[in-house]
């Protein structure tokens, strides 16, 4: 079972909207993580309506688009899209759904793609920025880049302390092995709001992103700001999906 079905809320998208409910800190920018699994040989399709139709009416119904991804997985590669939106509250990811889902020209544009119905329905997860979650710039030069997205989940009662260390320490030290950070965050629900670390890292390559995590995990600061850390180990191994931005995702 992959990390998807494991953290993530499983949503039907034909009712996404009309099942969400405001939290009390609902007028809080929150981003939401997705991931689209498509019938065989559609997923062409699906990246034509999302670059010439989706992102658009995104934007229209107050989505804003982060950034897509396709995993770089040989299996994964031909049938899934990963990306994240953001939206200003979850009060209002519940009425942009909505709306978005009655557009007459959304309606229009899925008929005529040729995606045809999901493979499965699409999977969710809701997430707030941490507060040392960087605010990302692209550079030239980045389209041979990698990404990649990583899920932590800490010990019970070591989150903040993880945390901690991401702030204090390792964003600094992937830095200096030439790993970008991207974003990072907590998922707003529970239980996965008190023991998930949700990021995504940037790579000049698949080679230079082994290179750089070899060069970090034998970095005696590295071993030192563990040690010293009181994280100790993760629940369970940290779970990562390699992946290439889509040309047409904000993110390069």
């Amino acid at each position: 079972m992959t990390f998807t079905r494991k953290l993530m809320v499983v949503v039907a998208f034909g009712w996404l909207a009309s099942t969400l409910i405001a939290t009390p800190d609902a007028q809080a920018d929150v981003y939401e993580l997705r991931i689209y699994k498509t019938a065989e040989g559609k997923l062409d399709a699906l990246n034509a309506r999302f670059r010439d139709h989706t992102m658009r009416l995104f934007k229209k119904h107050g989505i804003e688009s982060i950034g897509y991804w396709v995993p770089t997985d040989e299996e994964a590669s031909k049938d899934t899209l990963i990306y994240v939106i953001k939206h200003a509250s979850r009060e209002a990811a519940a009425e942009s759904w909505k709306a978005f889902i009655a557009d007459p020209e959304w309606k229009k544009a899925a008929a005529a793609s040729g995606v045809g119905r999901l493979a499965e329905p699409p999977e969710s997860i809701y997430m707030e920025a941490t507060d040392y979650s960087p605010n990302y710039e692209n550079a030239e030069g980045d389209e041979d880049d990698v990404f990649e997205l990583r899920i932590y989940k800490a010990r019970e009662g070591t989150l903040g302390k993880l945390d901690a260390r991401f702030r204090d320490h390792t964003i600094d030290l992937f830095a200096k092995h030439g790993i970008k950070s991207v974003a990072y965050w907590h998922p707003t629900d529970e239980p996965d709001s008190n023991d998930t670390l949700i990021y995504i890292i940037e790579h000049e390559s698949a080679d230079a992103a082994k290179q750089s995590w070899k060069a970090f995990g034998s970095d005696p600061a590295w071993k030192k700001a563990a040690r010293e850390s009181g994280v100790g180990g993760l629940a369970k191994k940290p779970e990562s999906i390699y992946m290439k931005a889509t040309d047409y995702s904000p993110i390069q």
